[in-house]
C-alpha cells in the first residue's frame, strides 16, 4: 500500500475542518455535509470517516475551534500588559480589526446556526459572558467599580454583537479614526497621541484595500 497516496486521499483533519468552517460561515450549517464537502475537497467520503466519527463530531469540532479563537483570544486580549485603561482597550481593539485574532464571520455564523440549536445556543451564551467578564476584570483591573466594570464590559459586547450581527461594512481609514471616540465612550476617557500611534502602526491599510 502506498502510504502517501493513500494520505492524500483521506486529506488531514484541519483540511475537513477548513471545509467546514467555510461551508459553514458562506452557507450556513445545513450546507456541512459530508457529501458535499468530500466533492470539494476532492477526497472520498471514507477519508472524512478516518479523522470524525460522524457529521456531529465534525460540527462540535468546528464549535470549539470557534471558542478557542474567538473567545480565547478575545480574553487573552484583555488580560494582555498595559499601563492604562486605553492601552488595554487597544489591545481590545485589535480583535476587531485582526481576523487571526477574532473571526466577525465566524461569530455571525454561530449565532445564526445557535437559533434553532438550543445546545448552541447555550454556549453561545456562556462565550458571550465569559467575553464580559473578561473585559469587566480588564475595567477593574484599572480603578472602575464593580458596576461601572460591568456596564462598561457590557456596552463593549453589545455594540460588538451589533455590527457583527449587522454586518457593518467601513472604509478602513473610517473606522481606525472612530477608534478614538469609540474609546472616550467605553472607557471615559481619550487615549494619547502615542497610544493611537501604536494601535494604528499595528493595524496598516490591507492590501486587499490598497
Amino acid at each position: 500500500m502506498n502510504i502517501e497516496n493513500t494520505s492524500r486521499q483521506r486529506g488531514s483533519e484541519n483540511l475537513w475542518l477548513d471545509a467546514a468552517y467555510k461551508a459553514l460561515v458562506e452557507s450556513g450549517v445545513e450546507a456541512v455535509k459530508v457529501m458535499p464537502l468530500a466533492k470539494t475537497l476532492g477526497l472520498t467520503r471514507t477519508g472524512f470517516y478516518w479523522h470524525f466519527a460522524d457529521r456531529d463530531a465534525l460540527l462540535e469540532a468546528v464549535i470549539q475551534r470557534w471558542e478557542e479563537k474567538n473567545t480565547g483570544n478575545l480574553v487573552r486580549q484583555t488580560q494582555a500588559y498595559a499601563e492604562t485603561i486605553t492601552e488595554a482597550m487597544f489591545n481590545l481593539f485589535d480583535c476587531w480589526l485582526d481576523p487571526d485574532l477574532f473571526d466577525s464571520r465566524f461569530d455571525l455564523a454561530i449565532r445564526n446556526w445557535a437559533r434553532n440549536d438550543a445546545d448552541l445556543q447555550n454556549r453561545l451564551d456562556r462565550a458571550d459572558e465569559a467575553r464580559s467578564t473578561a473585559i469587566a476584570a480588564m475595567f477593574k483591573r484599572f480603578g472602575y467599580s464593580d458596576a461601572q466594570a460591568k456596564a462598561r464590559s457590557m456596552t463593549v459586547i453589545y455594540t460588538q454583537i451589533g455590527y457583527i450581527s449587522m454586518q457593518v461594512t467601513e472604509d478602513w481609514d473610517e473606522r481606525i479614526s472612530r477608534m478614538p471616540d469609540y474609546m472616550e465612550v467605553f472607557t471615559g476617557k481619550a487615549p494619547s497621541s502615542s497610544e493611537f500611534d501604536r494601535f494604528k502602526a499595528r493595524h496598516p491599510l490591507p492590501v486587499t484595500q490598497v
